[in-house]
């Protein structure tokens, strides 16, 4: 492995912090970030989501060291320092949804020859869920699963969801699948978007952590998702949809006021993963572990408990 950059000041993750270049079995360059090597708890393998990139990660991994947990977070192909994928680097594109599974063997080859600290957990956002719910459903080598906000669906309207897989599936046969998808463009929703109507987080000072980071490196960032890439989530969602739920232990977190992914798909996962625990967040939006300082703090917390006790509570409502 390369040693890669790793914008520590931004991060603000543990001391130690340091990144490195994996190549992936098809040929794409991503990149991997690592906090508390020398854990004594174990490691957590963090599958972020779209848009995001290691160091959005930093102030997680404080919290996870000082639990005692490594924390190992990647770039996926087309965002953070990784690969772009077409000529457009802004736009969020991959050419088949499984092909974020060549990133996650990589990732566990470098937690591998890192000899980083057992067990390894997997703590997983928004469409870091989706491609870590194949993960586990293929053997993952994790004692147990967190999903954030996990993208099992999407929110739209019920009229428009026909229509997002007709146009998206039409225009990736003209040829067109880089275009953006409808409504979305190459700005970084952290930096269009205002505070006041984020669908992100409550906190204030966490939206400022987000747009400092875009802000000094916007080579991190990314825009709206292409229609390719529209398509090929939505058949991943569908197919994964039909499987059973794996064998591990299982938490998720989802916030009340979450707008982004389709929280009745989110429930209907977990009504079917046996022992699993779905915790709902009063008032939280998508990012409920970047929220207030009150919020993350207990479910850093709650986290960590069941990763040292993975299946231990009762199911929460």
């Amino acid at each position: 492995m390369e040693s890669a950059p790793l914008f520590a000041e931004v991060a603000e993750g543990p001391d130690d912090g340091a990144a490195w270049w994996l190549t992936t079995g098809d040929g794409v360059r991503i990149r991997a970030g690592l906090w508390n090597r020398e854990a004594e708890a174990g490691t957590v393998l963090l599958f972020p989501g779209r848009t995001e990139y290691v160091e959005k990660y930093g102030r997680a991994a404080r919290h996870f060291a000082a639990r005692g947990f490594a924390t190992l977070a990647v770039d996926w192909r087309g965002q953070g320092l990784a690969d772009r994928l077409t000529g457009d680097t802004m736009s969020g594109h991959v050419l088949h949804f499984t092909d974020y599974q060549h990133d996650v063997a990589a990732m566990v080859e470098a937690a591998r020859a890192l000899d980083l600290p057992r067990p390894w957990h997997l703590l997983a956002h928004s469409m870091g869920g989706c491609i870590g719910l194949r993960a586990a459903m293929e053997g993952l080598d994790v004692a147990s699963v967190v999903f954030s906000g996990p993208m099992w669906g999407i929110r739209m309207g019920a009229g428009l969801r026909p229509f997002a897989w007709s146009l998206a599936w039409g225009l990736r046969n003209l040829g067109l699948g880089h275009l953006y998808a409808p409504s979305t463009g190459a700005d970084h929703y952290v930096l269009s978007e205002p505070f006041a109507t984020n669908k992100l987080t409550n906190d204030r000072e966490m939206w400022g952590y987000m747009s400092r980071q875009l802000a000094a490196h916007p080579e991190l960032g990314i825009g709206g998702p292409s229609l390719r890439w529209l398509h090929e989530a939505l058949r991943e969602m569908r197919t994964l949809s039909a499987r059973p739920s794996p064998a591990l232990p299982c938490l998720t977190i989802l916030g009340s006021d979450e707008d982004i992914v389709d929280p009745p798909r989110i429930h209907d996962r977990m009504a079917r993963w046996p022992g699993g625990r779905l915790e709902i967040v009063p008032g939280g939006r998508h990012e409920t572990l970047m929220d207030t300082p009150a919020v993350q703090s207990r479910l850093f917390a709650m986290i960590c408990d069941f990763y040292h006790g993975p299946g231990n509570g009762a199911a929460a409502a």
